[in-house]
């Protein structure tokens, strides 16, 4: 789905004065700006409530236009870039002398990727053919567009439902393929050590190997580990106003039934079949049993049921396997940043200090 040629342009224009105008990748929907111009990106933080110390991912036509975003490039970056972009893959690098450090968080590091939403690079092609915006470095800073914190939007509606009028302009792309936001790797130690897996998504730790020869590591849980900081890794975040836990599917049955005796009206989000005492309520999202078909829909069930006004959304815990991590991740975060209230019994997370550290 693509809009028309005059509101690609008024899209442009817009960013190229420093405003906001929010469009779809294939992860979720980005609210954009001119990546170059910190008053543009100050923007950015003043619509979402972030703060102004997170680092936001840049996001470019092609890999030609890396150069002017990152210095001292690996050949692992080239390697990756080849394999994976268009595609849900974000690199960080040593960011370039020209980048602002509003856009990096103040830090020495920039996080780069090349959307494949066919939207997203028309936008992004026309933007880099109309001059780029400030200093013609062709970037367009885009964090998911909602509120810090809160669930991503999938769909332009849920844009619409989280930023209201604070963005001039609303790109609607459809619904999102993937669902869940990109992978990100460190590549800020160059050739001679491995990358670093600083957020699990679409592309995964062995589909990378299988590109560069070489698995990612995971960041050392040290508090003076110097992985940079990334979107998307405090300890709360995707989350929803309405309490979430997380439960084996073993027990599900028995969570929900001592819920409801005890007067607490909770909405499910399942794959697999739902007890019968539930199933019929109205309450529950059941989403496909494979890690894509999940990722896909997930955001979208969450915001459906945080709308249900229950006292608990209750998750049938995913497999712990790696073609899950990515989903485990964001429900992990979901249960922080909703302030799960669940069985004292019940292992509740902590924040690790690498946690701790990270932006959202």
């Amino acid at each position: 789905m693509l809009p028309e040629p005059a509101e690609i342009d008024r899209a442009v224009a817009l960013l190229q004065a420093g405003q906001l105008v929010a469009f779809p990748t294939e992860t979720v929907y980005g609210l954009g700006a001119d990546a170059a111009n910190p008053l543009a990106v100050a923007r950015i933080f003043a619509a979402k409530g972030r703060p102004a110390d997170h680092p936001l991912i840049v996001h470019l036509a092609g890999a030609g236009c890396l150069e002017r975003w990152a210095r001292d490039i690996p050949s692992l970056a080239w390697e990756l870039a080849e394999a994976f972009w268009p595609g849900p893959l974000t690199l960080i690098l040593k960011r370039a002398a020209a980048v602002p450090t509003a856009v990096t968080g103040g830090q020495n590091s920039i996080g780069v990727r090349v959307p494949a939403h066919p939207l997203a690079l028309a936008l992004l092609r026309a933007y880099a053919e109309a001059g780029g915006g400030m200093g013609g470095m062709c970037g367009l800073a885009a964090p998911s567009a909602n509120r810090y914190g809160r669930i991503s939007p999938t769909e332009a509606r849920h844009v619409r439902e989280e930023l209201g009028d604070s963005v001039p302009l609303l790109l609607d792309g459809g619904r999102c393929l993937v669902g869940i936001e990109s992978t990100i790797l460190d590549l800020t130690r160059g050739d001679s050590q491995p990358p670093r897996l600083l957020r699990p998504g679409r592309v995964t730790p062995e589909q990378i190997a299988a590109v560069i020869g070489v698995l990612p590591e995971a960041p050392a849980l040290e508090a003076d580990d110097d992985a940079p900081r990334v979107s998307g890794s405090l300890a709360a975040h995707y989350a929803p106003a309405t309490a979430l836990q997380l439960v084996a599917p073993q027990r599900l049955a028995e969570v929900i039934d001592r819920l409801h005796r005890a007067g607490r009206r909770c909405a499910l989000l399942c794959h697999s079949q739902p007890p019968a005492g539930i199933a019929a309520t109205g309450t529950v999202r059941r989403l496909a049993a494979d890690p894509r078909g999940y990722a896909r829909a997930l955001y979208r069930a969450l915001r459906e049921l945080d709308q249900l006004a229950a006292h608990l959304i209750v998750v049938e815990d995913v497999p712990a396997t790696p073609a899950w991590a990515a989903v485990a991740d964001r429900l992990r975060r979901a249960a922080v940043g909703a302030g799960r209230q669940g069985d004292p019994a019940d292992t509740q997370h902590r924040a690790s200090p690498a946690e701790k550290k990270g932006a959202s």
